[in-house]
Formats: structure tokens, C-alpha cells, sequence
């Protein structure tokens, strides 16, 4: 038996010499300390051998074990650090060299004008509400004086979801769901996200960014005129105290007397253009006295509270702001278009 150990070192030794490479070494592993290899029969036939004799024939074969496998791991170093020697000098890789610099994101040019006329009405002291793009029926049609027959609902092309829910079309919603967790007085503007089913053009999208605003307050305290000072003030601080503006009389269901507001459009200077319909002036959004009907669904009486209420989407002022005469460029997400507005901070936008 000591003898076929001896034999059995000799053989592998001889071949794990320091050329052996990686295949001959896992083949000589699995012949000699595999699971059925050359020394795992050795001891299986330890039964065999004389009870005195067993202790040192053990041993040597723990001995052997021991040595190989040490024999093995400094091979199989010495192979790991050729191959990364030879790696390193056919790479030649000079660690010297800067690294490459990594381009910084940016916000959104969409997302900084948001910022920046939420600024403008938080200076003004209202306060910023979020609230959410999946709505009942109640809350984005019915309690804003849309109800089921009125033809007013055809107004807009709404993303049913199923289970009573939609994607809100506006963030009118917002002044519902304000309005029932909270009593006036309310300055409040809602920004987020509304989705309708219009095709992607110059000046809509089916996705779009919008801000509702309300002051709510009690009856003789806020009045149209409070709502054209609000508005004027507002776009003069956004676009410059030069900008013209106007209103129009109108109508929407949720408010009355309604009205819209125009400015003059910033591209052409007023001599027209495909963004401003070749008028000379661009409409920027929809305002109005809050209806009594609505105040009436949010539990406020409207012979004690009246108020008014706004709201207007993001990209079109947005258009208007940075020059941009096509509203799929916002969406398009081309890194050379998005790279000309790095920041608009600090009261550039």
C-alpha cells in the first residue's frame, strides 16, 4: 500500500511540472483528489490493510493530499499572473492617462421653467400642492360642474383606465381634492402631469405638463379683479415687465365669469407665426370666478366663500420662453437640443 502511494506522488509530480498548463493540472486534480480519484480508492481499501499499519498509511496519504494540492494553487497562481503579464502588455495600458470624463446631466428645460413659475407663486404666498394623476370621475368631471350629459365633457378626449378610474385631463382635480381636506382661506397651486388623446404637434401632446392655481376666501375678499392683478403679475415676472397682456371673456364649466389670457407672442414680436396662428398673440391659459356648483361639491357654501381660479400648461409658455418653435422637440429627447438650455436657475428662466 505504500508502495502504490509513493507511486501514485511520483506520477503526479512528474506531471505538474512548471510548464503544466491549466489543462493538465485540472486533470491531474481530478485523477488524484477527485471525488473517485486514485487516492479516494486508496482509502477505500483501508480495510484491508493491518490494523497497526493503518495510522501511517493514513498519514501518508493526507501527506500526499496536502502537497498536491499545494503543488496545484502555486501552479495555478503562477499561470494567473502570466496571463495577466501578457494581458497588461498587449493592452499596453498606460495608467498615467486622465481618466475619461463623464458628461453631467441636466435637468430638463420642461422641468426648470415649472421651477421657476412655481417660484414665482410661492413669492406671491401661495403654496405648492401635489396631488394625483389617477382620478375618479368625482374629482377630474363631476364636481367641477361636469356632469354626465354635459356637453361641455366633449370638450376633452379622456384615458379611461377601468374600475371608475382615468388619467386625469387636468390638474383641476387638484382644487377638488384641496378643497375637501382644507377650509379657506386657500392660495393654492397644483402642478402635474394630464393626459389627453391629442396627436403629438407643434403645439400639443397627449402628455403634458399643467399648473392650477385657486385663492379661496370669504365672499367680497377675492374678486376678478384680484385674479387679473395675480396673472398680470405673474407673466410680467416670467417673461419681463414689458409683456403685453389681454383677456378675453370664455367658457368653462367650472368657472363663471371665465375668461382667457393672452400674450403677446415673444417669437414673432407680433407679426405672426405658425405658433401664435399668424395672430401676433398666443394664449397662455384659462381663468375665472370658481363656479358656485363647485363650491357647493367641496361642502363650502357659495353665499359665504368665493374665489377664483387658473391654470395653463407648462410647454406652451415654455415655447414661448426659450425660443423653441416646435413642442416635440421637448420630447424627443435629442441630447444636442437639450444641451443649449444647461440651466436656467437664478431667475433665467
Amino acid at each position: 500500500m505504500k508502495e502504490q502511494l509513493e507511486e501514485i506522488r511520483r506520477r503526479a509530480l512528474d506531471e505538474l511540472t512548471d510548464g503544466a498548463s491549466d489543462q493538465q493540472i485540472e486533470a491531474v486534480r481530478v485523477r488524484v483528489l477527485g471525488r473517485s480519484g486514485e487516492l479516494t480508492e486508496v482509502m477505500r481499501g483501508m480495510r484491508e490493510v493491518p490494523q497497526a499499519e493503518r495510522p501511517a498509511i493514513g498519514q501518508l496519504v493526507n501527506q500526499i493530499k496536502r502537497e498536491l494540492e499545494e503543488r496545484i494553487e502555486a501552479l495555478k497562481l503562477r499561470l494567473r499572473q502570466g496571463a495577466l503579464e501578457r494581458s497588461l502588455a498587449e493592452a499596453r495600458l498606460d495608467v498615467t492617462l486622465p481618466g475619461a470624463r463623464v458628461p453631467r446631466g441636466r435637468i430638463h428645460p420642461v422641468t426648470q421653467i415649472l421651477e421657476r413659475m412655481l417660484d414665482i407663486f410661492v413669492s406671491m404666498g401661495f403654496e405648492v400642492a401635489m396631488t394625483r394623476d389617477v382620478e375618479d370621475d368625482f374629482h377630474n368631471f363631476e364636481a367641477l360642474n361636469f356632469p354626465p350629459d354635459h356637453p361641455a365633457r366633449e370638450m376633452q378626449d379622456t384615458f379611461l383606465v377601468g374600475g371608475g378610474l382615468l388619467l386625469r385631463s387636468h390638474t383641476s382635480n387638484g382644487q377638488i381634492r384641496v378643497m375637501e381636506e382644507r377650509k379657506p382661506p386657500l392660495a393654492v397651486v397644483c402642478p402635474g402631469r394630464c393626459y389627453r388623446r391629442d396627436e403629438l404637434s407643434v403645439r400639443a401632446s397627449p402628455m403634458f405638463t399643467q399648473i392650477e392655481g385657486f385663492m379661496v376666501d370669504r365672499v367680497g375678499r377675492i374678486t376678478m379683479g384680484h385674479l387679473k392683478g395675480v396673472l398680470i403679475e405673474f407673466l410680467r415676472a416670467f417673461y419681463g415687465p414689458e409683456t403685453g397682456v389681454r383677456f378675453r371673456s370664455s367658457y368653462f364649466p367650472f368657472t363663471e365669469p371665465s375668461a382667457e389670457v393672452d400674450i403677446h407672442c415673444l417669437l414673432c414680436k407680433g407679426a405672426g407665426c405658425r405658433v401664435c396662428k399668424h395672430t401676433g398673440w398666443t394664449e397662455i391659459l384659462g381663468c375665472g370666478m370658481i363656479h358656485p356648483n363647485v363650491l357647493r361639491a367641496v361642502k363650502l357654501d357659495p353665499e359665504e366663500f368665493q374665489g377664483f381660479a387658473f391654470g395653463f400648461g407648462v410647454e406652451r409658455p415654455a415655447l414661448l420662453k426659450l425660443g423653441v418653435d416646435d413642442m416635440r422637440l421637448f420630447f424627443e429627447n435629442d441630447l444636442r437640443f437639450l444641451a443649449q438650455f444647461p440651466s436656467l436657475a437664478g431667475g433665467a428662466a
